[in-house]
């Protein structure tokens, strides 16, 4: 089978040759960006380092993951779901319920959360990442509460291109991708093929072997994840075009146990022994944008979204028996159709228009082996009108207004002791209204500064409203959608043609947040709209090109989140100070040399108080080129095998290595 692969990888380099003087890591070009899956407010916007990763920063830092590499940006802090074994990221100290995750701009978060595991999402195929940061276009749709999260496919721009990879994850792990592109003149087509896998993680030296854990290799630590996509376009003129893609991901990870010392966590008694045997997407869309004339165009998406999940809960370490009362097999099947169109007119002088509409249906469908499947569906619309407005050639205003409902049609409750499906008491429909505005000045030609105000709201999702969380909460069909009222001041400077400084002050007051209050009734908790809070902090960034070969990057956050509704309930997962630099090294025309290190201070695992120490990470990355179409990648992560945790009680991985042949045409 790894013969196979790696023959089906290597096909393409057999007679294709091109003529390349360009280093490894530059073989994306920015013309690779499939533009029309980007979301953007203004064209300035996708140039901003502090809120884009770019498919050559990815490739160079051997990101694989989204996850790992929006962790490279300001204001984006790396966490995880432990117990759940899931990679995700912090934005300005909302979590990916509130910050949805978008594919080219249409929805890929799971359904029934909200949430999505971003270690899932491998890189191999992106052109890069885009972030919104409070200040989000209203265009991406409802429940941007905190921001939204952009991946943006390729684009072909020659005839032939193509790039690809073989490596080798220290001794038991291997990767492999390949991406192929033609652009024919009005047609073009863009196809990808990404293999990751993982049998384990090693853990640092320095972890110190507890009951469900001896160290070494990380018990239940596999991961195996592979993704196909595709994409046909048409450009009948310039700026007409019509794009038709697929994306199929199927994944499988295990699930590390709790090797944590709390005495008030449940687990520390009672191990979790999961897998996920599959954790399947499915996607097929539709993208166009049709010019009617100079003013006026039409851009349209259409998608259909399938989600296939399965958890094992087995009796014990050995990962066979399943019949203890709490073990059990878990099925999710979800799908998730909707569009949304968006009218665009420059028929006012210094006024570009959009009107969007929205509209989204989520199913969810979920059955333990041997029960009948429940159904639960709801109906999310939404209008909303956003305008670019030249008030003078240096100064500009954007506002945007949006209404947004969602109504659920359908969820029914499952009684396991009669045996009985019935349905929950309706819920009437929420609604919200979202409004914001941006100001934005350009002081001369290396000087700008903005300031935003935006109101978002998110509805609470299926989990929130119908969970029982295994017997331990009541359901809470009537949650209304919780707010955020988000402030910025940013400013960008160039200075001397050599650095770059951007730095943004932001400041967010939450109301009506969806909390879990706990002993509703007696040991039992439910989510209610209780919580107001406050998030305030800094993040700023520079980029100094030291010499023609030398550069350096430094970003730096710091966030404070304040409970003010309940301040001895903390807030988790988000350290206040987080610091990354990174010096690149050219010292010969083919070979790219990285030292990238991070800092992360301390941070709350538990609502209660339980906290993980900060870490610092050192890494090292080199990258040379050994002949016209091929180069050699290698690298170092946590090069000093430190010993940390995102979340109490699951250590993240040790030192480790990898070796990457990587092959390219352009």
């Amino acid at each position: 089978m790894k013969l196979k692969f790696i023959a089906f990888l290597l096909f393409p380099l057999i007679g294709f040759s091109q003529q390349n003087n360009s280093t490894p890591t530059d073989s994306i070009k920015p013309s690779n960006v499939f533009m029309l899956g980007e979301v953007i407010v203004t064209n300035h916007q996708n140039k901003d380092t502090l809120n884009r990763v770019t498919s050559k920063t990815m490739v160079s830092q051997n990101k694989m993951d989204v996850s790992r590499a929006l962790n490279m940006l300001p204001g984006i802090t790396l966490t995880a779901s432990g117990p759940r074994n899931e990679s995700m990221v912090s934005v300005r100290g909302f979590d990916l319920r509130q910050v949805p995750v978008y594919m080219d701009g249409i929805p890929v978060y799971v359904p029934y959360d909200g949430y999505v595991d971003l270690a899932r999402f491998t890189t191999f195929d992106l052109a890069a990442i885009d972030v919104s940061k409070g200040f989000s276009s209203v265009l991406y749709g409802p429940n941007s509460l905190g921001g939204a999260i952009n991946l943006v496919s390729r684009k072909p721009s020659q005839k032939l291109e193509y790039d690809g990879s073989l490596g080798m994850i220290n001794e038991n792990g291997y990767k492999g991708n390949l991406n192929i592109g033609s652009n024919i003149g009005k047609f073009y087509f863009q196809g990808g093929f990404s293999y990751l896998d993982r049998n384990s993680t090693r853990l640092s030296s320095n972890f110190v072997p507890t009951a469900n854990e001896n160290g070494g290799q990380r018990d239940n630590s596999y991961r195996t994840d592979q993704k196909i996509s595709f994409k046909i376009g048409w450009t009948p003129t310039e700026k007409s075009e019509y794009a038709i893609g697929y994306i199929n991901q199927q994944g499988e990870k295990g699930n590390p146990v709790y090797t944590g010392s709390d005495p008030l966590n449940s687990l520390l008694l009672k191990p979790r022994y999961w897998q996920w045997p599959n954790w399947d997407k499915e996607s097929f869309y539709f993208i166009s944008n049709s010019n009617f004339d100079d003013k006026n165009s039409l851009k349209t998406r259409l998608y259909f979204d399938r989600f296939k999940n399965t958890l094992d809960s087995y009796d014990d370490a050995t990962y066979t028996k399943q019949t203890k009362p709490y073990a059990f097999e878990s099925i999710y099947n979800d799908y998730t159709y909707g569009g949304n169109l968006e009218y665009n007119t420059k028929f006012i002088p210094k006024n570009d228009l959009k009107i969007a509409f929205h509209f989204k249906e989520d199913v969810h469908r979920e059955n333990n082996l041997g029960e009948p499947v429940r159904h639960f569906i709801d109906n999310t619309v939404l209008v909303g009108i956003e305008d670019i407005y030249k008030v003078t050639p240096k100064f500009t205003v954007i506002p945007g207004v949006s209404y947004n409902i969602r109504k659920n049609t359908e969820a029914e409750d499952y009684n396991s002791t009669t045996k009985v499906i019935s349905d929950y008491p309706s819920a009437g429909a929420s609604d919200a209204f979202n409004a914001q505005i941006g100001f934005f000045y350009q002081l001369n030609e290396a000087q700008k500064l903005g300031a935003t105000v935006s109101q978002k709201t998110r509805f609470a999702t299926i989990k929130d409203r119908y969970s029982y969380r295994m017997g331990t909460a009541i359901p809470n069909p009537d949650l209304k959608p919780e707010k955020a009222v988000n402030y910025e001041l940013n400013y960008t400077a160039g200075l001397f043609n050599k650095v770059t400084f951007q730095t943004a002050l932001f400041y967010s007051k939450l109301s009506d947040a969806i909390l879990n209050v706990s002993n509703v009734q007696p040991g039992k908790s439910q989510m209610q709209n209780f919580g107001e809070a406050e998030y305030l902090g800094v993040e700023a960034q520079i980029n100094y090109e030291i010499l023609s070969n030398l550069s350096l990057n430094v970003n730096y956050t710091y966030i404070e989140r304040n409970n003010i509704t309940n301040p001895n309930i903390h807030f988790t997962d988000v350290p206040n100070t987080k610091v990354m630099g990174t010096l690149e090294y050219k010292p010969i025309k083919i070979l790219r040399l990285i030292a990238n290190s991070e800092f992360n201070s301390s941070r709350f695992s538990t609502s209660y108080g339980a906290r993980v120490p900060d870490y610092t990470l050192l890494n090292f990355y080199a990258s040379g080129k050994i002949a016209k179409n091929f180069s050699i990648d290698a690298g170092i992560n946590n090069i000093f095998d430190k010993n940390y945790c995102l979340v109490e009680g699951y250590p993240q991985e040790g030192r480790n290595f990898f070796v990457t042949l990587r092959f390219f045409n352009n």
